[in-house]
């Protein structure tokens, strides 16, 4: 980490969060960081944790994606969030910003915009939900959070 005088500072291992009960990052990277009284999440896709089922999405024998359900995905991604604040001292209430993710926006704004009203409408954080090509798993859901620690 470099500061503004140009010297390194080396970042501190106690602010990386990594919560037991969501499913482990897709890569080299923490669930979580706290800074200051604030908490910056990964982005948070649906898995469970401890296995390698994906809520919303079913598979073919060969893996092919063959049906997508956008309301389920939603919900447990907003369950892994839960999880992770949980696990860092924090809860949903504390959410600030929300940057949602969405491989099909016209397919699936509807269905996901129902359960985050429902699950996340009340604490009336910001967000913004844009339609990316892919995302690293086959999911339809992603949300990345900054919340209070």
């Amino acid at each position: 980490h470099t500061v503004s005088d140009g010297h390194t500072v080396p970042l501190k291992d106690d602010t990386k969060i990594n919560a037991s009960k969501a499913p482990p990052p897709v890569g080299a990277y923490p669930h979580a960081r706290r800074e200051g009284g604030l908490l910056f999440l990964s982005g948070v896709g649906p898995r469970k944790a401890g296995t390698t089922d994906i809520p919303g999405v079913t598979f073919d024998s060969s893996r092919n994606v063959v049906a997508v359900d956008v309301k389920l995905q939603t919900r447990s991604v907003i369950e892994n969030i839960e999880a992770i604040l949980e696990e860092s001292g924090s809860s949903l209430e504390n959410i600030i910003d929300v940057q949602c993710f969405l491989t099909n926006m016209k397919r699936d704004f509807k269905d996901f915009n129902e359960v985050y009203g429902e699950m996340l409408g009340p604490y009336q954080a910001t967000r913004t939900t844009v339609e990316v090509g892919a995302l690293p798993t086959p999911i339809n859901v992603e949300f990345k959070v900054i919340a209070r620690a």
